[in-house]
This record gives structure tokens, C-alpha cells and sequence, in this order.
């Protein structure tokens, strides 16, 4: 058997598309190898979002394509967001690669592969119309690749029109996973051991905007509470306008469903927010948190936030910092503004230089990282539930709280013997971090 070793980069959204790959070409008669070096075939399923995500996927390409020289690998293949977004562009510069895929060619990549083989091919590039792609129905075949959790995508593109992102460009409009579909996968994770399901899409409590039949993000949750007790529900990239009364007394109400509300908001300048396109201001904000907390007392807020965004004043960035203050999110990742001249806000005026924005990014992560400390000192002498990911050194174990979510939060520090990953153990607290936790188990 070919074995295959597949790279991905970028966020849980283009691992989950990679775990659905990978079991779509172990299907098709290929073996899947986690060494490069051995793999007659690499897939870099790539992230193109933002420039330092273009850069880095550019860098592991080259690095990759070393292995058609030392290692066992006859074609490399580009895939994902980076290829779809500079295309024929891309194919003609970075020649190390042999073939190039867009984001609706995930499933064709099983047959481009047997081509390549057969030396079949004429071009060396696939980029079918994103939104012409039509979402693979779950079967057993997906290859979950980060026990004891596991991301499940309910949804492909965006029907929103942010000025400072490219996604539905890239992934084409809305397109809604149906309910019994995502159900049947949650209840097979389940069934595989699985203990915390993370769910994933573009936007993601926008799901079921494109049924028109009432089915929306609350109904899939209360569903899958249902269907999967004793699994931990966790979801990711909430949009604000889509977290309603109705959303929240869902998540109050089921115990299985984190208290975890991951809301990227980007700004809290009135101004900043309707160049972004984002359709809310800063007071639509401050209720809608105000809401989540009154309504669920150990609800937990996280968000990302972006910096240098064009026209962005020293007035604009001071509103973002008290903004900060005023709500004190347990969790917040920030970002630069990324120009690139395929965005709408590339022609918007009183650009801010990288620098400044830097900068910008580093007060607030320094503000965050103080704030976050703060809350973890008033876990010191409690006892909080942790799953177990794995041992962390000879002495501790890593797991995470129903607070911290995976790859993105801090994590929880176990000292304690005989223990597994997927294994929930009761931890009293013992210190605090910045972003990080420790206790006995």
C-alpha cells in the first residue's frame, strides 16, 4: 500500500476537513502514516486566512518538499485555503509541488492521487467553484486524529461579508450540514471513546441560516445533548448577532454543553465595527455579555480581537481597551490586521502602519494575560474536573478544564499516578498562572 502523510496548518476547521480526507484516501486504498519520510504521497492542507499563515504555509511547503529528495515521497500536494486563493498564481511560482487543489476538491483528492500516479494528469491544478462543493455525508471512514476530543464540522463557508476576511471567497456561501448527519457522526465519536466534542465551522451559531425551517444552531445543540449525554458539547467561532436568549437557555439547561462561549468580536470602536462590516456596536456587545453572565454564573467568554484595523485612531484603540476592562474576558487571542489587496477593506483610507499595530497587540495581550491570571487565582483551593490529554513529563499530566478549551487556552497541570488520556479526574487546584492551572489528582 502507498502510504500517504497528510500536513495541516492553520485552525480546527482544516483538521477536521484533513481527518475527513484522511479516511476518504485509507478508503480508497492508501495508507495513512503520521512520518513523513516514509510517505510516497504529502497533502499540505493549507491556511491562507492572514500573512503570517500564508507565509507559514509557504515555509512548511518548501520544508516538505526536502522529502522528494531525502525521503520516500514522489508527489506533494498542495490543498486547502492557500491554493485556493492564489490559484494558477501559486501552481506557476512554487514549483517544489506537484499538484495544486482547491478548497472544493477535497474530494477529488483520493482520484487526483491515483492520477498522479498514472501520470495522467495534463494540468497540475484543481480549483472547482467552492460553492459548488457539496459537503461529504459522514460515514465511519474519518480518522479522528486528537483523542480524547474531537472536532466536528457542522458547516462549510459564510454567508457574511466581513471587509477584512476572504473566507467566503475561499469556502464558498453557507451551506448547513444536515442535523441527522452531525448526529449520527457526534453519536459514532461517542461510541469510539471519544469525551469532549468540539464543533466547528466558519460561523459556527450561524448554522441552519440556510434551512429557512425554523432548524437553527440552538435545535442542533439541544439534539446532540440529548443524543450524546455523557460527552462534554463544546462549541467554537460564535457570532454575535447569532447568540440569542434561546442559545443561552440551551446551554443553561444541558449540562453536557459547556458553559464556554467562544464570540470573536474583532473590535469595540462603533467606527472600527462598521468598516469590518460586522453589523452590532459596542453596546449590542456589552448586553449580549451581560446576558450570557446573568443567565449562567460560571459561563466562561472568550473572543479575538484585531488590531491596526485601516483608520484605527489612538481614540478607536483606547474604546478597545476599556472595553476590555469593562467586560474582562476569561480568554482572548489577538491579531494584527492582515492587508492584502484581494480584501474590501484594502481600499479603505488612514492605513495604520504594522508597527503601531504591534503594538496595539501587545498592550492587549499583556491587559489579557493579567486579567486571565486574576480569575485562575480564584480556582486556587477548589476542585475542578479535568480531562486528561496525556502525560505532560515524568512528574505531571495535561488535561483541561471545561474552561479551557483545546489548542487555544491554557491548561491544567496534574500531579498524579496511573492516570490515561480520556480519563476525568476530579484536580484540587494548587496555583495559578497567567493562562495555566495545577492541583493533585
Amino acid at each position: 500500500m502507498k502510504k500517504v502523510y497528510i500536513e495541516t496548518l492553520g485552525c480546527p476547521r482544516n483538521l477536521a476537513d484533513s481527518e475527513v480526507l484522511a479516511g476518504m484516501i485509507a478508503s480508497s486504498g492508501y495508507e495513512i502514516t503520521n512520518i513523513p519520510e516514509d510517505a510516497s504521497y504529502i497533502i499540505v492542507n493549507t491556511c491562507g486566512f492572514i500573512e503570517d499563515a500564508i507565509n507559514e504555509s509557504v515555509d512548511v511547503i518548501l520544508s516538505l518538499a526536502e522529502y522528494k529528495k531525502t525521503g520516500n515521497c514522489r508527489f506533494l500536494v498542495v490543498a486547502g485555503c492557500l491554493a485556493q486563493r492564489f490559484k494558477t498564481e501559486l501552481a506557476d511560482e512554487l514549483t517544489e509541488a506537484d499538484f495544486f487543489a482547491g478548497t472544493g476538491a477535497y474530494s477529488d483528492l483520493p482520484g487526483i492521487l491515483k492520477d498522479l500516479e498514472a501520470g495522467g494528469n495534463v494540468k497540475n491544478y484543481f480549483f472547482p467553484d467552492p460553492q459548488c462543493f457539496k459537503l461529504p455525508e459522514y460515514d465511519d471512514s474519518k480518522i479522528v486524529s486528537t483523542y480524547p476530543y474531537a472536532y466536528l464540522k457542522i458547516a462549510e463557508g459564510c454567508a457574511r461579508h466581513c471587509t477584512f476576511c476572504i473566507i467566503p471567497e475561499l469556502r464558498g456561501p453557507l451551506r448547513s450540514r444536515s442535523p441527522e448527519n452531525i448526529i449520527k457522526e457526534a453519536e459514532k465519536l461517542a461510541e469510539q471513546g471519544i469525551k469532549e466534542i468540539v464543533l466547528v465551522s466558519q460561523e459556527t451559531t450561524d448554522y441552519g441560516k440556510d434551512f429557512n425551517n425554523g432548524y437553527d444552531f440552538s435545535s442542533l445543540l439541544t439534539d446532540l445533548a440529548r443524543s450524546v449525554k455523557d460527552v462534554r458539547i463544546r462549541f467554537m467561532y460564535g457570532h454575535p448577532l447569532t447568540i440569542n436568549k434561546r442559545l443561552i437557555e440551551t446551554v443553561a439547561k444541558n449540562p453536557n454543553i459547556c458553559s464556554y462561549f467562544d464570540i470573536p468580536v474583532q473590535h469595540a470602536s462603533d467606527e472600527i465595527l462598521k468598516k469590518m462590516g460586522r453589523g452590532y456596536d459596542s453596546a449590542f456587545l456589552k448586553n449580549l455579555f451581560s446576558e450570557i453572565r446573568k443567565n449562567i454564573d460560571d459561563a466562561v467568554l472568550r473572543t479575538t480581537l484585531i488590531t491596526g484595523f485601516p483608520g484605527e485612531t489612538k481614540e478607536d484603540f483606547q474604546k478597545l481597551c476599556d472595553f476590555m476592562d469593562e467586560v474582562r474576558f476569561d480568554h482572548a487571542g489577538v491579531f494584527t490586521y492582515s492587508e492584502m489587496d484581494d480584501l474590501p477593506s484594502f481600499h479603505l483610507k488612514n492605513k495604520v502602519d504594522p508597527e503601531t499595530a504591534e503594538q496595539r497587540r501587545v498592550v492587549l495581550m499583556e491587559k489579557q494575560a493579567l486579567i486571565s491570571q486574576e480569575k485562575n487565582y480564584t480556582y486556587c483551593g477548589k476542585t475542578l474536573p479535568v480531562l486528561i490529554d496525556g502525560k505532560d513529563s515524568d512528574d505531571f499530566y495535561a488535561g483541561r478544564t471545561v474552561f479551557q478549551a483545546p489548542e487555544v487556552d491554557g491548561i491544567t497541570y496534574v500531579d498524579s499516578k496511573s492516570l490515561k488520556p480520556g480519563d476525568i479526574v476530579n484536580v484540587y487546584i494548587t496555583d495559578a498562572f497567567d493562562y495555566d492551572l495545577a492541583g493533585n489528582g
